[in-house]
């Protein structure tokens, strides 16, 4: 879970509880953590429901009922890592209605925060393709419509995973689990990969780490690819409209409100995070906003999971009256690349009429 899978432990000063280890030691009351803990599982089970089902709809429909067209495969891998990100939900619901006590090992530990991650970096990653895929079929319709196979797709759909993948692997490193004198096992970022949080040199190489993650995050998962979405539909839009295409169809649609819902919910999250890095020269007002605003923020993001489902069935269908698969046919259509195609042989035509008159 994203609320809790960047916490950690620092031996005789805090104990572990959300994001990168805000703890009790805010000050906050206990009726008030088990309010926060109680919303939390409220909203991982909610984002479990509707991200399971949707993105196992999506993933039927598009994977089995629909023509395989270049953009069912950006879309189709968009629900898979969603699906599998809600499908490990359970865990962190597990995790934090027993006290944030893991009682399922150090392997399972390290997966889900792995997953996590590899579900945000994945997405990102993907809505980007997206957006260069757009750019690159107005910029170049003869060549996207010649050379924009599925193949092509699939195989920049693997090479996404694996950089998703790539990026996600230091928490498969730094994810661990220790046990304290109460029997309470803790699922958490050991970025000094050591027990021992005396030595000065140890809580360094900590910070230094734990620090280094968090930046990396936010360029890579965030700065870096909202930059290329950005320029990439702002030339798609300069060309539409010197073309007259101001229409906007269904699938540019669909993108515009996938990628806005990413940033709407992730963003915060990011923000928080990037205040955590000051936390520990932080005013207790600041540690009180991080402790109740990191919960609200990780919750946001998860939402972002079983969002794009019902974004699929608003924007593909007018009506209740069509089909489902009629409604995600309309969402994943290559209308776009169709109508710049009509545009350009039209265009060709009148100027082969006039050289014949």
């Amino acid at each position: 879970m994203l609320g809790t899978m960047d916490g950690t432990r620092r031996r005789g000063r805090q104990r572990m509880r959300g994001l990168d280890g805000v703890t009790e030691a805010v000050g906050v009351s206990w009726s008030l953590q088990r309010s926060m803990h109680l919303l939390s599982i409220v909203v991982y089970g909610v984002a479990c429901l509707l991200g399971v089902s949707g993105n196992g709809l999506v993933i039927w429909i598009a994977g089995f009922k629909m023509k395989r067209t270049v953009n069912v495969v950006w879309f189709l891998n968009l629900a898979i890592a969603d699906f599998v990100f809600t499908f490990f939900l359970p865990l962190s619901i597990a995790y934090t209605a027993l006290g944030f006590h893991w009682p399922f090992g150090k392997l399972l530990c390290k997966l889900n925060s792995t997953i996590a991650f590899l579900n945000m970096f994945a997405s990102v990653f993907l809505l980007t393709v997206i957006s260069v895929d757009r750019c690159v079929a107005v910029l170049y319709p003869v060549w996207s419509r010649n050379y924009r196979t599925t193949k092509l797709a699939y195989n920049t759909a693997l090479v996404t995973w694996g950089a998703a993948f790539i990026i996600s692997s230091p928490y498969l490193i730094f994810r661990d689990t220790a046990t304290n004198s109460r029997n309470i096992t803790s699922c958490y970022n050991n970025f000094a990969l050591s027990d021992n949080y005396d030595a000065e040199e140890t809580r360094r190489l900590w910070r230094t780490r734990h620090k280094a993650m968090i930046v990396a995050r936010f360029l890579f998962g965030f700065l870096l690819p909202f930059t290329v979405i950005v320029v990439c539909y702002g030339i798609v839009a300069f060309r539409m409209k010197r073309r007259r295409l101001t229409k906007s169809t269904k699938p540019f649609r669909i993108i515009i409100a996938v990628t806005a819902s990413f940033f709407l919910c992730y963003f915060p999250y990011h923000v928080f995070s990037l205040l955590e890095m000051s936390r520990a020269s932080a005013s207790h007002q600041l540690k009180m906003a991080l402790y109740l605003g990191v919960p609200l923020a990780s919750s946001l993001a998860f939402f972002n999971s079983c969002i794009n489902p019902i974004l699929y069935v608003f924007a593909g269908q007018k009506t209740f009256r069509h089909s489902m698969v009629s409604a995600f046919e309309g969402a994943f259509g290559d209308d776009f690349l169709l109508s710049l195609s009509s545009k350009r042989k039209s265009r060709s035509i009148s100027q082969a009429e006039i050289q014949m008159a």
